[in-house]
Order: C-alpha cells, then sequence, then structure tokens
C-alpha cells in the first residue's frame, strides 16, 4: 500500500533524490601537502684560484732584420752573383755584387804618388835644414873671426900703426859675414813652416789615399747577415750612381709581428703596476719578460711557434687606441718543410696568443652561470638565490669575478626558467 506513492513519482524526482543521497554519504577529499617540488639542478662550488690572464691578436709578419743595398759609388756592375734572384736565400758574408773599380784605383794609385813625392821633398828638407845648419855654424865661426880682427884693426888704427883703409876692409868683410849669418838663420827660421806645409799637404793626400780605398771597398757589396732576396734593381753592365737602391733582403734570423692589445688586457698581462706608475711608464719600463706568447698561422693553426715580447713601441696607435707589442719569433725557418710545416715568411698572416702573470685570489664562472649582472646561488639551505656581482675579464669560456662570490658559495650553472628566488633546489655537484 506505501510503495504505490513512491512508485508512481517520476522518473527524474528519482535521480535527484538519489544524487542528493550519494552526496551527502559521500567521504571527503583527500589532503595532501601542498609543498612544490625541488629542482634538479647543476653547481659548482667557487674557488679562489690563480689565474693567469690571457689575450688574443691577430697581425701579419715581418722580418726582423732588413738589407737595402744602396750604391755608394758610380760605376758599371761588372759582375752579379748568379744566385741573386729574388726569393733566394744569401748566406752572409756572401759578394753579391761588384762594380767597377778602375777609377778608383786610378784615384788611389795617384793620391800614392802624391805622397811618396811629399816624403821625398820631406826628405830633401831635412836634408837641406842639416846642411844649412851646419853652414850656419861656420858662419858664426868666422864672423866671430871677423869681428875679432875689426876691433885689433880699429884699435891699431888709432894708434897709426895701420892706415885707416884696412879699418875699413876690416869692417867690411865684418859686415858681410853678419849678412851671411843673418840670410842662414833666416832660412834656418823658414824651415818649420815648409814642414808644416808638407805635414798639412801629407795628410791631405793621406785622406785621399784612404778616401779611394774606402770607394773601392765600396765597390763590392756582401750580404751583412744571412737573407732572403726580395728585390734586385741592378743588372749586369748596367751603370748605377750613388744612392741608388741596388738590393732588398730580408734577414732569416728572426720574424717579428706587431700585435695591437687593448689597454685593460696589456694591464692584466704585465700584472699590477707599483703605485704612480702611469701607462707610458710600463711601456717604457715594466719588464715583459714574464709574458708567454705562442703563434700560429691563420691558414693552418696546428703549426704553433714559441715567441717572445721584445719591446713595447713608443706610441699608442691613434685609432684603436691599443698598445702595439712588438713579438718576435727566432728561426723562422727551423722545421720548414711545406706543405706540412710552412716557413714564417713576411706577410703572413698570424694568430698570437698571450699569457700573463699568475694573478692570485680570482674567483671563474662559465660564461652561462652570469645573467646580465647576476648569479643564481644554491643557498645553503638548497634556496634560489640571485646575487648581482661584477665581472671581470673573459677566459677560455669563463669569466672572471671581480666582486659578489667568495670561495664554498654554490653557483648554479643551469637556466633556470622562471627563475624565482626562494623556490627549493636539489643541487647536484657538476663533473669538474
Amino acid at each position: 500500500m506505501r510503495l504505490a506513492p513512491i512508485l508512481a513519482l517520476p522518473p527524474i524526482a528519482l535521480g535527484i533524490a538519489a544524487a542528493v543521497w550519494m552526496i551527502a554519504s559521500a567521504p571527503g577529499p583527500a589532503q595532501i601537502d601542498g609543498q612544490a617540488l625541488a629542482l634538479p639542478v647543476r653547481v659548482m662550488t667557487a674557488l679562489a684560484q690563480d689565474i693567469r690572464p690571457k689575450a688574443t691578436a691577430w697581425g701579419n709578419l715581418r722580418a726582423a732584420d732588413t738589407w737595402v743595398a744602396v750604391a755608394e759609388v758610380q760605376g758599371e756592375v761588372i759582375w752579379r752573383h748568379p744566385g741573386l734572384e729574388p726569393g733566394r736565400l744569401i748566406p752572409e758574408g756572401t759578394e753579391v755584387l761588384r762594380i767597377d773599380p778602375a777609377d778608383y784605383e786610378l784615384a788611389l794609385a795617384q793620391s800614392q804618388a802624391d805622397l811618396a813625392a811629399l816624403a821625398a821633398e820631406n826628405a830633401q828638407l831635412i836634408a837641406e835644414a842639416a846642411n844649412t845648419g851646419r853652414i850656419l855654424d861656420l858662419e858664426r865661426a868666422r864672423l866671430a873671426l871677423a869681428e875679432a880682427d875689426l876691433t885689433r884693426t880699429r884699435t891699431l888704427a888709432q894708434q897709426g900703426t895701420v892706415p885707416q883703409l884696412r879699418a875699413d876692409e876690416a869692417e867690411r868683410a865684418t859686415l858681410l859675414a853678419r849678412r851671411t849669418v843673418a840670410e842662414l838663420e833666416n832660412a834656418m827660421a823658414l824651415i818649420p813652416s815648409r814642414e808644416a806645409r808638407i805635414a798639412a799637404q801629407t795628410a791631405r793626400t793621406q785622406a785621399a789615399i784612404d778616401r779611394a780605398r774606402r770607394s773601392l771597398d765600396r765597390t763590392v757589396l756582401t750580404a751583412p747577415f744571412d737573407l732572403r732576396v726580395t728585390n734586385v734593381a741592378a743588372e749586369r753592365f748596367q751603370t748605377v750612381a750613388p744612392g741608388q737602391v741596388v738590393i732588398r733582403g730580408d734577414g732569416i734570423a728572426a720574424a717579428e709581428v706587431v700585435a695591437h692589445l687593448p689597454i685593460d688586457s696589456f694591464r692584466r698581462l704585465v700584472g699590477e703596476a707599483p703605485e704612480g706608475i702611469s701607462l707610458a711608464d710600463m711601456m717604457r719600463d715594466l719588464p715583459v719578460a714574464q709574458i708567454e706568447v705562442t703563434l700560429s698561422p691563420l691558414s693552418d693553426s696546428t703549426q704553433v711557434w714559441t715567441a717572445r715580447v721584445v719591446r713595447i713601441e713608443g706610441a699608442l696607435d691613434a685609432r684603436a687606441r691599443t698598445v702595439p707589442v712588438v713579438v718576435r719569433v727566432d728561426d723562422p725557418y727551423e722545421g720548414a718543410d711545406p706543405p706540412r710545416r710552412l716557413p714564417l715568411v713576411p706577410n703572413m698572416q698570424v694568430q698570437l696568443s698571450f699569457s700573463g702573470a699568475s694573478i692570485s685570489g680570482l674567483i671563474a664562472i662559465p660564461e652561462a652561470a652570469l645573467h646580465g649582472g647576476m648569479v643564481h646561488i644554491a643557498s645553503a639551505d638548497d634556496r634560489l638565490e640571485l646575487r648581482p656581482v661584477t665581472a671581470g675579464f673573459a677566459r677560455d669560456g669563463s669569466i672572471v669575478i671581480t666582486e659578489g662570490l667568495v670561495s664554498g658559495d654554490r653557483v648554479v650553472i643551469d637556466d633556470i626558467a622562471p627563475a624565482i628566488p626562494g623556490m627549493a633546489l636539489t643541487p647536484v655537484e657538476a663533473a669538474k
């Protein structure tokens, strides 16, 4: 009797009633921990270490020594070394060119003849001086006798023993003796000036001989060092004039290249300068032997040459404001075996790698760990910290941090997006 009213209800009402009963009797939702999962990241522990600053530059090689042979005398080229051609190697001391020496040999012979004539004239003057001296001694003795005779004759003439004519003759003889002595003395007095004239002429003639010999020596051109000929501008039977360039060559003992380094890079390479030292003083006075340099041709970077810094040119580059560092390579032809190993020849483009004095107490991190002046740090409780830092210089894919990091900091080297300060991390030490 009671089921009839229930069954008489519409189906919709029955569905609503069933839903209400199920919701009311269902258990409540399960509760879980609301803490987010920690993000696994790779970290590296920052350590202070000694770092050698490095720098890279490029340039063109040039010969450390060059020879520009200039004709210093005029004449016809009578001989030329058969190997005197551009590109050929010439050993040191090799005669490479001869100029006709005939004119200078004649000048030398003439000057030597003049010198011999002056020597004979000087010998004659010495003999004349000796002869005149002996005659002067005799005439002085004769004058003394004449003066004594004059004195006696005057006394006798005053006493009336001899006539006055005899006294006059004695006085005349005395005057003649005095004149002869005076002439001889004058002749002896002129001898020093004649000797000085001959000495001056001898010196001038000797200078002419030296000049002729010097010109004669310059008729032969000799290689001053081992060189490679780059240009020859004189042919056989050609007349060359003084001042004419006849041969150019590059020394093969060493090669140089000028590397233009930024001022900051140069300061790091030479290390900390004493207080008060300017850049100009650094360029002039500070030692550069502590800088290690290697050099490689751009055409083949596998060929490595050891080089050294020899000097710093005296002025900064006017446009780039860089320091011109001169690097030298000794024996640029050593071990040359083209095409496997090329010699270092002028105008070859090369790359230079500099390593400076070691700097202690620096911290370096990978370049990827620096995010616009910020570094991600895993804190002691494994939370993300965004720390501002000051970057120094780059080195082998790393950035040296000058401020903001201390030894022991754990630097996150993975990229986190988004990087939310305080987010939980699971640090994993990266393999070194």
